[in-house]
């Protein structure tokens, strides 16, 4: 994972509720702070276990495309490989705000109509958060992630649904 939000965001949902259903360990790393000789040698050490594999998540950012990001990425690290990564268009916000319905909006007291949160970004997550969260961001997200509807985020978000329904993603690899 890139970063902390989304960190929160895989342990809430993708580890505890999706994975460990199919796998005996999961863990999820954030990569932002790390040196890149460190991711280095942590992506050879897992290529090096029989049974291990990973999931390398990032932003889309500013990039054009997916395609774009991955290039870049794998730029940057050498024993990555592209059928690796995962692209949370453009940013994990999106993802958070992808799982809200309308009971789940109403709930949270936003007037928002989400119907594609393919083009959200920290800013506007932040223009929608209620101001009772304003000093606490993690405590939105948190609150996100115990109302958070996954038919809901497929049908508002094209990257988590392709997270969701992309077999090599949500099978054993």
């Amino acid at each position: 994972m890139e970063g902390s939000d989304d960190k929160l965001f895989f342990d809430s949902l993708i580890e505890r509720k999706l994975y460990a259903q199919n796998y005996s360990y999961v863990e999820c790393r954030e990569y932002s702070q790390k040196t890149k000789e460190y991711i280095e040698k942590f992506l050879r050490s897992i290529k090096k276990m029989e049974d291990a594999d990973y999931i390398f998540v990032a932003d889309m950012d500013e990039f054009p495309c997916v395609t774009a990001r991955k290039a870049q990425i794998t730029s940057m690290y050498k024993n990555l490989s592209m059928d690796r990564i995962l692209i949370v268009c453009r940013e994990i916000e999106s993802w958070y705000l992808a799982g809200l319905n309308d009971d789940g909006c109403q709930q949270l007291g936003i007037s928002a109509d989400f119907k594609n949160t393919d083009d959200i970004f920290k800013e506007k997550f932040n223009d929608i958060m209620p101001s009772k969260f304003t000093s606490r961001r993690i405590n939105f997200m948190l609150e996100i992630m115990t109302i958070f509807d996954q038919e809901t985020a497929q049908a508002q978000n094209s990257s988590f649904r392709y997270c969701m329904q992309n077999r090599k993603w949500n099978k054993p690899l």
